[in-house]
């Protein structure tokens, strides 16, 4: 699987022709190969191998482990030779690392495209804010009025790799009866089943996803690194295929968890009643929308705590930016609310 090496660029063209001649291949497989080149947990974002002769959408990488070719050989040495062959014509185009800087109206988009399955109404093309929620209740300035004591301060929380000992690995075949069998490790079987069906053109009866006993997840297992391109391989070829990322590919290519930043202000009277809160929260979704939408759903119900606020106002929004996508961990916003 070839990173794409680069945060953001407009690829014009992949030369795979030396790769290809390259000792042991079987073949090298590119945007142009891919049926239906989208996918995404909670929405059709993110495409299966970035690159022309597709979308668009597919035709710009935001985020240096973007997959932008796959290279079929009998060994994996061979496979990483060929991968060195592979040329980009690129231009690079501005990066934006900021979620507060990204939200700006003079900043890089990411996703100036409309794509399929967007969940929440007509998607803002011309921002990079992915999806913004709201709680309000009450008169805020009159809870403020009425408190004794109100403190504020802005907090920040970080990314986070999972660090399971099991790196990403899986193999893949055509079985007898025309189906395609994935086995690796995962969260999501039914999910990723209906992905891989998606991105191939396949009714979901032609995908068999099997989940090993594995060690660890934690929630780095949730969304989609290799199970859909280890099924493009082994149908685009016929053969038995299969893929183990070094640990360095690990913490390149998947996702950690979402940092935020929250600014919070409370108020509360002296016999230690809150009687206000507002709190404005950021967080960084990274160059694809992963589950950041439900993460926040999850940060912002919990950042009022088990308490009874009379008066409250939340706004939280989460942002693109071009940095490694931010997906589940354990906690699940929770931590950072």
């Amino acid at each position: 699987i070839v990173f794409a090496g680069v945060p953001h660029a407009q690829i014009h063209t992949i030369d795979t022709a030396a790769a290809e001649a390259a000792p042991g291949v079987i073949a090298v497989l590119t945007a142009k190969d891919v049926p239906v080149n989208e996918y995404g947990l909670a929405m059709f974002d993110q495409p299966v191998l970035c690159g022309p002769g597709s979308t668009p959408q597919a035709a710009r990488v935001r985020w240096e482990a973007d997959h932008i070719a796959l290279v079929i050989a009998e060994t994996q040495a061979q496979a990483e030779a060929a991968a060195q062959r592979i040329t980009l014509d690129y231009t690079a185009l501005p990066i934006v690392t900021d979620p507060t800087k990204a939200m700006q109206p003079d900043a890089p988009l990411l996703h100036p495209y409309e794509f399929n399955g967007f969940p929440y109404g007509t998607r803002d093309i011309t921002s990079n804010v992915l999806h913004s929620y709201r709680i309000k209740s009450g008169d805020l300035a009159a809870g403020f009025a009425a408190a004794d004591v109100v403190v504020e301060a802005t907090y920040h929380t970080h990314a986070q790799e999972h660090a399971f000992l099991q790196p990403e690995a899986g193999v893949a075949q055509v079985l007898p009866d025309g189906r395609i069998e994935v086995t690796c490790a995962g969260q999501w079987m039914h999910e990723e089943r209906q992905l891989i069906a998606h991105a191939l053109g396949l009714p979901e009866e032609q995908i068999v996803v099997r989940h090993a006993t594995i060690g660890g997840a934690f929630g780095g297992r949730e969304d989609i690194s290799i199970q859909i391109v280890l099924a493009l391989a082994a149908w685009k070829t016929g053969r038995p295929v299969k893929t183990v990322w070094s640990r360095e590919e690990s913490i390149v290519g998947h996702h950690k968890r979402h940092p935020y930043t929250i600014w919070a202000k409370w108020g509360a009277t002296r016999d230690g009643k809150i009687v206000a809160a507002q709190m404005d929260a950021t967080g960084d979704a990274g160059a694809y929308a992963y589950t950041s939408t439900k993460v926040l759903g999850n940060a912002i119900m919990s950042c009022l705590g088990p308490y009874e606020i009379p008066h409250v106002l939340v706004d939280a929004r989460t942002v693109y930016t071009n940095n490694c996508p931010s997906g589940a961990f354990r906690g699940f916003g929770g931590p950072q609310g």
